[in-house]
């Protein structure tokens, strides 16, 4: 262009010339053709040239974790070598306090832990060994001859099944063949086939009352 110098060019590739205007400059293509010279209208700026504001407080939490804490190391930097290497000493010396200092809180809350969760077990245990020895022999006798009655009819039931001549489980003709057992075992207690106390038992309690 007659009259007009090179200039300096921007990032868009946009060439500023002496006299003024702007150009962006011709170009060969792959192919071989030329790109012919583009004139730019004035005052036009491409979102490549335009110089993006940076926020310095929102720059500076974006990079927080690439520098640090902002200020800390600056600090160390400007103090001789001997003290920031004290300095780094005393910060370590710290931490290593603080975490001795978590890790015994956290045993003692593990063993107040451990002591309180021992006390129901043995409170429990107690309170179960003192309810056994409540129990009055007489009732504990009454309560297994009440179990047994209850199997003895059952079996008595399916006996009178079988002998009608319905066919019974092997789990039910073995409740059928105990019922002489559960017999002895009623009377071994005191009680007669129906889960009631012997006559003579009775009477022997009420003697002794």
């Amino acid at each position: 262009m007659p009259g007009a110098t090179e200039g300096n060019t921007s990032k868009s590739g946009i060439r500023k010339l002496s006299n003024g205007e702007s150009v962006i400059p011709s170009s060969t293509r792959a192919d071989g053709s030329v790109r012919k010279e583009i004139r730019v209208k004035p005052g036009y700026r491409p979102p490549e040239d335009v110089e993006v504001y940076k926020n310095r407080p929102a720059e500076a939490w974006k990079n927080r974790g690439k520098s640090g804490v902002p200020g800390a190391d600056t600090a160390e930097e400007k103090l001789p070598p001997h003290k920031a290497a004290a300095a780094k000493n005393l910060k370590r010396k710290e931490a290593r306090k603080k975490a001795a200092a978590a890790e015994a809180e956290g045993r003692r809350d593990g063993e107040r832990n451990a002591a309180g969760g021992a006390q129901p077990v043995g409170g429990e245990t107690q309170v179960a060994e003192a309810t056994a020895e409540a129990l009055d022999p007489h009732e504990q006798a009454a309560k297994e001859a009440r179990k047994l009655a209850k199997k003895l009819r059952q079996a008595r039931e399916l006996k009178d099944k079988k002998e009608k001549g319905d066919n019974l489980l092997p789990e039910q003709f073995e409740k059928v063949i105990k019922i002489n057992e559960l017999i002895r075992q009623l009377d071994k207690l005191g009680f007669d086939s129906e889960g009631e106390k012997k006559a003579a038992e009775a009477q022997g309690d009420k003697s002794a009352g």
